[in-house]
């Protein structure tokens, strides 16, 4: 292991990471807002948005990430429309990430009784008023596994950018490594760059877990 070689080319390292990171932290709030969207349009049945949204989702979570980057990459100027690399991977993430989000909120969304909702609107809340004092407080605390795994899932599908020619982590990895041979060394600051990042992400995934949790829905 050359560690004057890690010294050396750890700075490109941490560039790459901060703009991975702000790659994914825009796309992971876009998806949230998206797949909020989508799992109150499936949640109220309302007509033909219901049924655009239901096919996004089944397109975006049965087709990998990379098909999607190289369709915005490559096929989207074909019809005249040019997108630079990091608004494909943005772009991209978002696509993918709003229909993982829109399952985690419907499930939570879904597992309040129907009893809980017909009892609110017999007491003159309307329907809104359901979701937000009812319905969402519940929800929220039953999809929050499912929705922090997503957030992980979503910055490791970063790693895929560099297929666009992306300046992220994998793409200097890559580039070291094409360049002087180093592999050991390349794959260990990569290694070392996603631990940084996930580490204390999934730290406080599990903390935020465990506040959540109320009787009936874990210990």
């Amino acid at each position: 292991m050359d560690f004057n070689f890690i010294k050396e080319y750890w700075p490109h390292y941490a560039e790459a990471g901060v703009l991975t990171l702000r790659i994914a932290v825009i796309g992971i709030l876009a998806s949230i807002v998206i797949g909020f969207l989508c799992s109150l349009i499936r949640y109220y049945k309302i007509p033909i948005l219901r049924r655009i949204a239901g096919i996004y989702i089944e397109i975006s979570r049965n087709t990998p990430l990379l098909i999607q980057l190289f369709f915005l990459y490559f096929g989207l100027p074909k019809l005249g429309i040019r997108l630079s690399s990091e608004s494909c991977a943005i772009t991209g993430l978002i696509f993918l990430g709003g229909s993982y989000m829109s399952e985690a909120f419907r499930s939570g969304i879904e597992a309040v009784s129907d009893s809980q909702t017909e009892s609110a609107l017999s007491l003159g809340l309307t329907k809104w008023q359901v979701m937000r004092h009812v319905v969402l407080p519940q929800a929220v605390s039953v999809s929050v596994p499912a929705f922090l795994a997503n957030i992980i899932f979503l910055i490791k599908e970063t790693s895929v950018f560099s297929a666009v020619a992306l300046a992220d982590l994998m793409f200097v990895a890559k580039d070291l490594i094409g360049l002087y041979y180093k592999t050991d060394e390349a794959l260990f600051m990569l290694v070392i760059s996603y631990l940084i990042i996930l580490l204390p992400i999934s730290v406080a995934a599990a903390y935020v877990e465990r506040r959540v949790r109320y009787a009936g829905f874990g210990n």
